[in-house]
């Protein structure tokens, strides 16, 4: 049997590993339908830590920091020197992030709550303490996810699992965080996708929870759509109604990270093409890096989407993302808003206010 993890220098066995890294992207759904990367000018291909400014005095908070690609934006955010609240379920984990942090970084100021997305009750239990500690909020990233169990969940308030935490815990914390961001001089609301939207299709407004049917790696790419509709709706929320808030979206490509294991699971043949081609996988570091710049360059702009630009964007140098045409149906991210707020029980300010 072959080691495909084994590389020499020969064309052959390149050629080998980039075809079995494309045909990871298809499994997880990232054959490409027609897109567009939105019109601005792409940043610097080479952008990385060193390139980002002083972030002292600013406050960030994090979801789901405490592994992955969350851990990394915390840690480098601690270290470029802000305040960083590290939100996440489990405050053993947390507390585990928060000293590995300080070991590397020793004069981060880094915290850690505890709350649930798919428990609106908690979300919001979470906003109310921030908003009577925190000062201000400069930054918010909404990095957590689940990823393609392979049974349907529900939530607390009865939605689809990865809806409920990869959407709908996100959208309700923004509207519960809103009067923090405003406070800042020039917040950003940083929202995470993934190459998984390109498998195609639009929001299934009719089943949205998918209670008729459930394959696991459609609904986690309608959860994902819906949260770059997201951040390109805040965004033009934000402009109507003077809100000052930058919205921006932001995918890491492949990486590794906990989100196969803990989703699909290893065994999976997700998993194991996954733990097959990891080797040539960014690391949870580089997928953090189109965040972090985000979050963080001063010419980075509200209303784009930013990612890796290699093949399939699976990783490469960072860019603009590849936008698909459903993305950018902006009556559907209208709708998709209008929806969320009844469902969630929650209300952004009207535009205008």
């Amino acid at each position: 049997m072959i080691d495909i993890l084994r590389i020499d220098n020969t064309r052959a066995t390149r050629s080998g590993w980039r075809s079995r890294l494309a045909t990871f992207g298809l499994l997880l759904g990232c054959a490409f339908a027609t897109g567009s990367a939105l019109a601005q000018s792409p940043p610097k291909p080479d952008w990385s830590l060193a390139d980002m400014p002083s972030q002292k005095g600013r406050v960030f908070l994090v979801t789901g920091g405490t592994s992955g690609m969350g851990y990394e934006d915390a840690k480098a955010l601690a270290a470029a020197g802000a305040q960083v609240v590290i939100a996440a379920r489990n405050p053993q984990r947390g507390q585990e992030a928060i000293d590995r942090i300080k070991q590397e970084v020793p004069y981060a100021q880094v915290q850690f709550e505890a709350f649930d997305l798919a428990n609106l009750s908690s979300v919001r239990a979470l906003g109310q303490r921030l908003r009577t500690t925190l000062p201000r909020l400069d930054g918010l990233i909404n990095n957590a996810a689940i990823m393609a169990p392979p049974e349907r969940g529900t939530s607390a308030d009865g939605f689809e699992m990865q809806f409920a935490t990869n959407y709908a815990g996100h959208f309700v914390l923004t509207a519960e965080l809103l009067p923090l961001l405003r406070k800042s001089d020039s917040p950003r609301v940083v929202t995470l996708s993934s190459i998984a939207i390109h498998r195609g299709g639009r929001i299934n407004f009719d089943d949205l929870q998918f209670t008729q049917a459930y394959e696991p790696m459609t609904v986690y790419a309608q959860s994902k759509l819906a949260c770059l509709m997201f951040a390109f709706e805040l965004q033009r929320r934000s402009d109507a109604a003077g809100w000052g808030i930058q919205s921006m979206a932001a995918h890491p490509g492949v990486s590794v990270t906990e989100l196969v294991a803990r989703g699909p699971g290893l065994e999976s043949e997700q998993g194991r093409q996954w733990s097959a081609m990891r080797e040539h996988l960014q690391t949870a570091a580089q997928g953090a890096v189109p965040t972090l710049y985000a979050a963080t360059a001063p010419e980075a702009q509200g209303g784009i989407y930013y990612g890796p630009t290699g093949p399939n964007e699976i990783a490469g140098p960072l860019g603009l993302a590849t936008v698909p045409p459903a993305a950018s149906d902006a009556a559907a991210a209208a709708r998709l808003w209008t929806i969320s707020e009844e469902i969630t029980g929650t209300r952004f300010p009207a535009r205008g206010r």
